[in-house]
């Protein structure tokens, strides 16, 4: 079987903001498959913020180098197999990367459950509803009739956060960018504030210290930088804060992170806990039954910003990093074979 290719790969690793011209279109023929390989041509590739931070240097996983692919999550049609375990036109997850066909270690490969629409295999029941739901639950823990604060609150991690907590019984903020975001997080999402951390009229320490006079029990932070800043501040005693992206921190020249961390800290005796979604990977089928309940019952709203055509990937990626997606971004190659 004779298979084409398309691929982008790191042409150049960025020493500032993100720009198509870090990325080169590649072209070719896949090669014969080995013992224990699969064939797959992929449907669906998942863009997030951590996408930029790995190409920064090594984190959690190996540094990206000049010449790789670009990594990425996907969902992929099995094409062929020499892995027992995979069968042609099964439907598998896995780190693909950003190309249209590939050859992947049958062991790098899970196979996608019958949920549907596919693409929540990516957002409800992907890495963003697994972020939210266990950093949420089990990184910061929240009780009803506590004030919930989340950043990047129209993203696609933020956007769950909020509704999670409201399904718990807290009372949940959140900070985006612009009016419109605000009005929709507020009126679509059921969150019970939204504060437009752009509005220089109205400076965030002082529409957060509005919103909540008594302070913060629970801070979600997606985004680091001065939303951390002015929700370290605004945290009750024995507050608790997940962290768990900085991505205000990722694209461009490094800043300063918050001030005076290491006093409020102390004085309001605080716990951060930085989490990755893998942690919990043990509490994953527990998240994937209640997500999607709630989502079939109509209590959780799933929004999805989907691009179409591998062209699209690094430009998707760049608009994901300013702010333009609003809930998860994703690019479709291919539909659902299904």
């Amino acid at each position: 079987m004779s298979i084409a290719y398309q691929r982008f790969v790191i042409d150049e690793l960025p020493k500032g903001p993100l720009e198509e011209r870090h990325f080169r279109l590649e072209e070719g023929v896949l090669p014969s498959l080995d013992a224990g390989q699969v064939a797959v041509r992929v449907l669906l590739i998942s863009q997030d913020a951590a996408n930029r931070a790995w190409l920064q240097g090594a984190t959690y996983r190996g540094a990206v180098q000049t010449g790789d692919v670009m990594p990425s999550g996907a969902i992929a049609e099995v094409l062929a197999s020499e892995d027992p375990a995979f069968a042609p036109g099964e439907l598998v997850y896995g780190d693909i990367g950003w190309q249209s066909h590939a050859i992947m270690p049958g062991a790098a490969l899970r196979k996608v459950g019958p949920h549907r629409p596919l693409t929540h295999h990516l957002s409800l029941l992907g890495v963003a509803g697994k972020t939210a739901y266990h950093g949420l639950f089990q990184a910061a823990g929240i009780h009803a009739g506590e004030t919930l604060l989340v950043s990047a609150a129209a993203g696609s991690v933020g956007s769950l956060v909020g509704q999670l907590g409201k399904l718990k019984g807290a009372r949940v903020i959140g900070v985006a960018g612009g009016p419109e975001k605000c009005a929709w997080v507020r009126d679509t999402l059921g969150f019970d504030e939204c504060l437009d951390y752009r509005d220089e009229s109205r400076p965030l320490p002082k529409a957060l210290a509005a919103a909540a006079p008594q302070g913060v029990d629970v801070y979600f932070d997606n985004t680091g930088g001065p939303i951390l800043q002015a929700a370290l501040f605004a945290m009750r005693e024995q507050g608790r804060i997940a962290c768990c992206g900085a991505v205000s921190m990722y694209d461009g020249a490094p800043r300063p992170g918050p001030m005076g961390v290491p006093g409020l800290i102390v004085v309001k005796r605080l716990t951060l806990k930085g989490f990755i979604v893998s942690d919990y990977a043990h509490l994953d089928a527990d998240a994937e039954h209640e997500l999607a309940l709630w989502a079939k019952q109509g209590q959780l709203h799933m929004e999805e910003d989907i691009l179409e055509g591998l062209e699209a990937a690094p430009r998707g990626l760049i608009g994901l990093l300013a702010g333009q997606n609003r809930g998860k971004r994703m690019v479709r190659l291919a539909p659902d074979p299904a």
